[in-house]
């Protein structure tokens, strides 16, 4: 299969993000490797597994924690600001629970690019895994940090949050790094339309110092409804494959059942599955069709 100048491009969507790990576990069990690979938020973290050649780790921890308070705690929200237990997600799990693959990842000839906001600018930033080095996971953090319920990271210099925000999904990006096939894994149904955001003054008021992330939260559905609207062109034209979920997944953004994470999981494989022959078609085809 021809994978020249093609790109895998995942979508976040919180814990609905386990639709996309069913869908690349389907990948890698067909050896379907894409030379270059970006994430947003959660999808990130199922970039870096898929990366590292871990088919089932997302789902594992994603699942197995879920219900554990070090991973997700309401009582933490509300007495340190933080809903999800960052450490514990970003160090305890990867580094002794469910350990990451860095030996893989890091010797990889894969190019895998984390989105993340720059919350005085507003605007995106990505970073490839070359050029993190050991800092990476900081910087996979920061493209999960969502406001009101995460902290902001540092990292050279930056503060940073949430990828969505400014870039939920990076199909522009891809395309000016030069890549003419682009497969796209959503987490939302065909038609969705994400709705306008409520609450800009108490954003003003929760983060003063950050008024490109304040932008960033009150035209969110502004950028992303146009990239949907122009990811369904290039679909029209056969100039973009996109898997997504017929419906909306059973999992919500913050989901603590995990039968419903299993279900939204066992749909992300189904349909990698069904769509396999005709991603072959398309991967297989003239790299004209794209431009």
């Amino acid at each position: 299969m021809n994978l020249e100048n093609s790109a895998l491009i995942l979508e976040g969507g919180g814990l609905r993000g386990v639709y996309t790990s069913g869908a690349l576990h389907f990948f890698m069990e067909q050896e379907l490797f894409f030379p270059y690979v970006i994430g947003v938020s959660m999808g990130a973290c199922n970039a870096a597994n898929y990366v590292s050649r871990q088919p089932e780790r997302n789902r594992i921890v994603n699942t197995r924690f879920v219900n554990d308070s070090r991973y997700l705690s309401y009582r933490r929200l509300l007495t340190k600001g933080e809903l999800f237990g960052m450490e514990f997600i970003f160090d305890t799990i990867p580094n002794s629970l469910v350990p990451f693959d860095y030996r893989t990842f890091r010797e990889s000839d894969m190019k895998c690019i984390t989105v993340v906001t720059n919350c005085v600018t507003g605007e995106p930033l990505y970073f490839e895994k070359s050029e993190l080095g050991g800092d990476y996971l900081s910087v996979l953090q920061a493209s999960t940090s969502l406001p009101f319920i995460s902290k902001p990271i540092r990292y050279n210099g930056h503060i940073l949050m949430d990828g969505g925000l400014s870039d939920s999904i990076p199909i522009r990006k891809s395309m000016s790094d030069g890549n003419q096939k682009n497969v796209l894994i959503l987490t939302q149904p065909k038609g969705y339309r994400k709705k306008k955001f409520k609450f800009n003054t108490l954003a003003r008021m929760r983060y003063p110092r950050f008024p490109g992330l304040c932008e960033a939260l009150e035209h969110r559905y502004i950028r992303y409804n146009e990239t949907i609207d122009f990811i369904d062109s290039l679909e029209r034209q056969d100039a973009a494959f996109i898997i997504r979920p017929q419906s909306v997944l059973p999992a919500r953004r913050i989901e603590r059942n995990k039968r419903r994470l299993y279900a939204a999981y066992d749909l992300g494989y189904r349909d990698a599955s069904e769509s396999y022959e005709a991603l072959c078609r398309y991967l297989q085809a003239p790299t004209a069709r794209s431009e």
